[in-house]
């Protein structure tokens, strides 16, 4: 497995760097970035740990350039803020985890474990799926309503697919934030971008509907 790892603290990046080749990855490591960006987009990895705080280009910065070319590549987010607020930011802006500094390595460990079989899992679905008039490309990360293309955030998209994934079940809040990587985020961020998809999809007859005490379904109905 091909690890990249983007971080400017030294003393970090060498703890890490010793850790991670002890867990089998092949690893490279940037500490700027620009050139952190450059190499992501001219080389194949598969999954990113990534600094926020880095020179030149910070790191949400470098992640919304990467996503709009690979949209699947699994990013994993570090940074030294842990406000609701910037965990919100860095998934929007298209990661998939998001850990705060200071943190145990057998956490970072786990979290990419979990990137990696989340990865695997996507692999193995169809790139298209549909539920009425609503289609999502999965490769491409976009989707439709009939010809007309939505306009949905990575995180609204990231939503859709687990909804769509899980079309005629019951889905938990603590199912979409598992997905979305961010378990920790909290019941209110993952209603927050519910409401959002729900306002968004409603054009195609498909809504979103909270069955109480459980989590989320999609109902063609449009409720």
């Amino acid at each position: 497995m091909k690890l990249f790892l983007a971080e400017d603290d030294a003393v970090l990046a060498d703890a890490l760097l010793t850790s991670l080749v002890r867990l089998g990855f092949e690893v490279e490591h940037e500490t700027d970035g620009k050139l952190a960006a450059q190499r992501l987009l001219s080389t194949d990895f598969d999954v990113v740990v990534l600094d926020i705080g880095l020179p030149s280009q910070d790191g949400l910065n470098v992640l919304r350039e990467v996503r709009a070319q690979k949209s699947t590549l699994p990013i994993l987010l570090l940074t030294a803020l842990d406000g609701v607020e910037d965990r919100v930011a860095g998934l929007d802006a298209g990661a998939d985890d998001y850990l705060a500094k200071p943190f145990e390595f057998v956490e970072l460990e786990a979290r990419l474990r979990a990137l990696l079989r989340r990865s695997r899992a996507r692999e193995g679905r169809r790139d298209e799926a549909c539920f009425g008039d609503l289609r999502l490309d999965r490769s491409g990360q976009r989707a439709w309503v009939g010809d007309s293309p939505l306009d949905l955030s990575a995180r609204e998209l990231a939503v859709l697919d687990v909804l769509l994934t899980n079309s005629e079940k019951v889905v938990t809040k603590e199912q979409i934030a598992a997905e979305l990587g961010g378990e920790d985020l909290g019941v209110n961020a993952i209603e927050v971008y519910v409401h959002r998809l729900r306002k968004k999809i409603e054009p195609a007859g498909v809504g979103v509907r909270a069955v109480r005490g459980l989590g989320y379904l999609l109902d063609a109905r449009g409720g």
